[in-house]
């Protein structure tokens, strides 16, 4: 079964992004309009399916009124926290997202993490900067424990990955569970702060919803260990961000290695850019060298389905706030 006509597709994109590199088959595909967040209002009447380019855009929800015939919003991203406002998720328009290009390169960026850490690569550098020579003990990362937040397909890549170089691992989920194939055994979200005093690594990898927004708080914080190394790569509201700073000034957790902010970019006047067992990056762990192009590779494979009335890949339920994996 294919649809009776071409769809009308608008791509919304940002002023500082090079569109989608697949664009002039999207235009071979269906009727493209291409609009900034300013236009978007003009460009939505009649349109059937929107492409978020602009992954970080709310332009949609300020501009829902003009999108009267839509029926489908893919979003260029793992994350679709943007897009949960009410009109939305009330509407049975269909969402995807771009689950599966971020799985690889961002456990990658975790396990790179967890080495630099044991490893102590900052602390080198600073001492290379210094020209003195310390010689140190270092951590073995073999047999050192991870605790995964989040059991998506971010969270189960991770899991698996550094299972591969001998660490112990167990996941937080919204249900526990034993003998998971990948984490073995898995945690309650709400049992969080009972679960972190076992790891050494404590990895934020959850989408943001109401459940896990400030999952990471003063209690969950004071129950890690004093030696305790988290990692966030999921949303920088998963953390209490300032309960967050204090840890790590006072000596209460080790270290931190963040991607991810409250406030993006993080102001320049901000206390971690200060600490030393920080190592901070912008909000770029997934975005290895040709990520757009898998990104319009993503989309323009689900348009391909849409026309052809097949089911779209990475449905996402936005009550939940993710896309269910098997």
């Amino acid at each position: 079964m294919t649809r009776r006509h071409r769809p009308r597709l608008v791509v919304l994109t940002a002023t500082d992004t090079p569109p989608p590199a697949n664009l002039e088959t999207l235009h071979e595909l269906a009727d493209v309009t291409v609009a900034d967040a300013g236009g978007l209002a003009e460009a939505l009447p009649g349109a059937e399916v929107l492409f978020l380019w602009d992954f970080f855009s709310e332009a949609l929800q300020e501009h829902w009124d003009a999108a009267d015939v839509l029926e489908w919003v893919h979003v260029a991203a793992a994350g679709v926290d943007k897009l949960r406002f009410p009109q939305l998720v009330d509407s049975g328009v269909i969402v995807t997202n771009s689950s599966g290009v971020f799985d690889r390169p961002i456990a990658e960026f975790v396990l790179a993490a967890i080495l630099a850490h044991d490893k102590q690569f900052l602390r080198s550098r600073d001492l290379q900067r210094e020209h003195r020579w310390k010689h140190r003990e270092l951590t073995r990362t073999t047999g050192s424990k991870a605790l995964v937040v989040g059991t998506g397909g971010i969270g189960r890549e991770t899991a698996r990955l550094l299972r591969a170089v001998g660490l112990a691992v167990r996941g937080v989920g919204r249900v526990a569970r034993a003998e998971d194939p990948d984490f073995g055994d898995v945690v309650a979200s709400d049992q969080l702060a009972a679960a972190v005093g076992w790891a050494d690594h404590v990895v934020l990898a959850a989408p943001l919803t109401e459940l896990t927004r400030r999952m990471v708080d003063e209690d969950v914080l004071r129950a890690m260990r004093s030696t305790a190394h988290l990692v966030n790569v999921g949303r920088g509201a998963l953390v209490d961000q300032d309960a967050v700073v204090a840890a790590l000034r006072d000596g209460r957790i080790a270290a931190a290695t963040l991607d991810v902010f409250a406030t993006e970019p993080l102001p320049p006047e901000h206390e971690l850019w200060q600490l030393d067992n920080v190592a901070l990056s912008a909000h770029m762990c997934g975005d290895v060298v040709g990520w757009r192009d898998e990104l319009a590779a993503a989309f323009e494979d689900n348009l391909r389905r849409f026309m052809a009335a097949e089911r779209l890949s990475s449905q996402v339920d936005l009550v939940k706030g993710y896309a269910p994996t098997s």
